[in-house]
C-alpha cells in the first residue's frame, strides 16, 4: 500500500496525484537540481537535429512553403501598382496568376507585358524563381526523407541518383540545385543577349530585363513572357537558346548532373544511372513522335506553319514538339489546331517531364515504368526489367498508384470546367491536362470573368505541382506489418 502513494521526487513522473506532498524519506535520494540537470541532459540527447526535422514532413513542408508564397504573391498581386494602370485586380485573377507562376504553370489570363507594371512583373519573376527552386529542393528532400527509412545499400543507390555522396546532408544537396539553377539560367541568359540586342534595335535596358526573364522562365518551364508578343519563334537565336534551356529543365537535375559526371570521367553512356538512362530514352521517343505528329497531321495548318519554307516548318514543329510538355511559350496557334492534336497534346501533357524537374505531369519515369509492367505482363514475365536491371515492387507499386490517382484528379477536373463554362470534352480535357502538368497551353477555357473556372484550374495546378511529390512520398513509407493475411483467392479481370 505504502508503494501506491509514494510520492517522492523520484517518483514524481509517475504519481497519480493522490498526495500533496514529496517525500525526502529516502537517505541516498537525488536532489531537485540534480535530477534536472540530468532531466536537460537526457533531452538534449533526445533532441532532433534540424536535418532530421526537415526531413521528418518534408511533403507536409513542401505544401506549407507553396501556400504562404501563394498568400504572399496574391496579396502583392491584388495592389494597384502592381498594373500598368494602377487599379486594383479583381482577388480571381490575381490569385490565378500567383499559382501560376508559383507553380510555375504559365497560363496567362491577361497580357503579362500590357496588364502587369514593372513591378507586377519582377513579382512575377521572383514567383517563377522561387516555385521552381522549391519544386526541386522539396523533391530532393522527399528523397533524402524516403532513403531513411532504406537499407545501407538502398541509400547508397539513392545517392548516386541524386548526384550526391552525402545523403545525410542536405546542404550538399540544395547546393547542388542552386548551382545547377545558376549554372543553366547565366548560360541561357547570356545566349540570348546578342540576339534579343537585335531584336529591341539596341535598348540595353529593356534587352537586359527580356534576357532575363526568358532565362528565369524558360529553364523553370514557365510561359510568362516579357514581351506583347511572345516568343520570337522565327528569331532562331532567341528561340533556341529558350529551347534548349526548357528541354534540360525537363529532365531534372539528377540526370543533368549524372550525364555531367560521366562526361567529365569520361565514362561510356552505358555507366549512367538506370534513372538517367530511362528518363532520355523516354523522352526522346515522345519528342520524336510529336515532331512526328505535328508535320504529319499539322502540316496544312498556317496558324502553326505560316511560311511555306521547310526549314521553317521544321523549326515550328521541333518547338510544337518539345514545348507542351513543359513551358507553354508562344501559344497563339494552339486554339487552331485539330482536336486530334488537342487529344494528342493532353496526352503528352499528362505524362509530363522528368522526376525533380520544373515540369510537371505524372512524370516520364513513371509512364516507362508504366509501359513495362504492360510488356512484361503481354510477354509472360514475372520481373520487370530495363537495360539489364530489375525493378523493385515498391517503384511499379507507385507508379501504378501515382498514374491512376493522377488521371481521377484529371478527369475531374474536366468535368467540372464543362459545367463552369460549357466548353467541349476535348477543350475541358486540354485546359486540365496543361494546368495539370504546368504545360502552360491553353484553348482559351481559362477566362478571367469566370472566378470558378479560374479556381478550378488553380486546384489542378496545384495538385500538379504537389500532388505526386506527395503521392510517391507516401507510398515510399516502410510497409507495417500484417497482423494477418487472409488466403489467397484469384479474380477474373479483363
Amino acid at each position: 500500500m505504502s508503494n501506491d502513494f509514494d510520492e517522492s521526487f523520484l517518483n514524481k513522473q509517475d504519481s497519480t496525484g493522490l498526495s500533496w506532498w514529496f517525500s525526502n524519506d529516502e537517505p541516498n535520494s537525488k536532489s531537485k537540481a540534480q535530477v534536472k540537470r540530468e532531466a536537460r541532459s537526457a533531452r538534449r540527447i533526445r533532441r532532433i537535429g534540424l536535418t532530421d526535422r526537415l526531413l521528418s514532413h518534408p511533403g507536409r513542408l513542401s505544401i506549407l512553403y507553396f501556400l504562404v508564397l501563394i498568400v504572399i504573391v496574391t496579396l502583392l498581386l491584388l495592389l494597384p501598382f502592381s498594373t500598368h494602370d494602377w487599379v486594383f485586380t479583381n482577388f480571381p485573377a490575381a490569385f490565378f496568376t500567383a499559382v501560376s507562376a508559383l507553380s510555375t504553370c504559365g497560363i496567362p489570363v491577361v497580357n503579362t507585358a500590357q496588364y502587369w507594371s514593372m513591378f507586377g512583373q519582377v513579382v512575377i519573376l521572383f514567383s517563377i524563381q522561387f516555385g521552381g527552386l522549391g519544386v526541386m529542393t522539396f523533391a530532393s528532400m522527399v528523397a533524402l526523407g524516403a532513403s531513411r527509412r532504406l537499407k545501407v545499400s538502398q541509400r547508397m543507390l539513392t545517392a548516386s541518383e541524386l548526384g550526391t555522396t552525402k545523403l545525410s546532408e542536405i546542404k550538399s544537396v540544395l547546393s547542388v540545385v542552386f548551382a545547377t539553377f545558376a549554372i543553366a539560367e547565366s548560360l541561357t541568359f547570356a545566349l540570348l543577349l546578342p540576339e534579343l540586342f537585335r531584336v529591341n534595335r539596341g535598348q540595353i535596358g529593356r534587352t537586359l530585363w527580356q534576357a532575363l526573364f526568358y532565362a528565369v522562365s524558360a529553364y523553370n518551364n514557365t510561359g510568362f513572357t516579357p514581351d506583347a508578343t511572345g516568343l520570337h519563334i522565327n528569331r532562331w537565336g532567341v528561340g533556341l537558346p529558350i529551347l534548349l534551356s526548357a528541354f534540360v529543365g525537363t529532365l531534372g537535375f539528377p540526370v543533368v548532373l549524372n550525364v555531367v559526371q560521366c562526361a567529365r570521367k569520361r565514362l561510356h553512356p552505358k555507366r549512367w544511372t538506370l534513372h538517367t538512362k530511362l528518363t532520355l530514352t523516354t523522352t526522346g521517343l515522345l519528342v520524336l513522335a510529336s515532331l512526328v505528329w505535328f508535320l504529319l497531321v499539322e502540316w496544312g495548318n498556317t496558324a502553326l506553319f505560316p511560311a511555306d519554307d521547310p526549314s521553317m516548318k521544321l523549326r515550328r514543329a521541333l518547338s510544337a514538339a518539345v514545348m507542351p510538355r513543359s513551358a507553354g511559350f508562344d501559344i497563339s496557334w494552339v486554339p487552331e489546331v485539330s482536336n486530334e492534336t488537342k487529344a494528342f497534346m493532353s496526352m503528352l501533357m499528362f505524362i509530363g517531364a522528368g522526376s525533380s524537374s520544373t515540369a510537371g505531369g505524372i512524370r516520364v519515369t513513371t509512364f516507362a515504368v508504366i509501359v513495362l509492367i504492360c510488356a512484361a505482363s503481354f510477354t509472360g514475365h514475372r520481373d520487370v526489367t530495363a537495360f539489364h536491371r530489375r525493378l523493385p515492387r515498391r517503384i511499379q507499386m507507385t507508379a501504378v498508384s501515382v498514374t491512376t490517382a493522377c488521371f481521377f484528379l484529371v478527369f475531374v477536373g474536366a468535368v467540372s470546367l464543362m459545367f463552369v463554362t460549357g466548353c467541349n470534352f476535348v477543350d475541358a480535357m486540354f485546359e486540365a491536362c496543361s494546368a495539370f502538368s504546368l504545360g502552360g497551353y491553353s484553348v482559351g477555357v481559362a477566362n478571367a470573368g469566370n472566378p470558378a473556372c479560374l479556381f478550378i484550374l488553380a486546384a489542378e495546378m496545384i495538385v500538379g505541382r504537389l500532388g505526386p511529390l506527395t503521392i510517391a512520398y507516401s507510398i515510399s513509407r516502410p510497409m507495417a506489418p500484417e497482423p494477418i493475411r487472409y488466403p489467397q483467392e484469384n479474380i477474373i479481370v479483363g
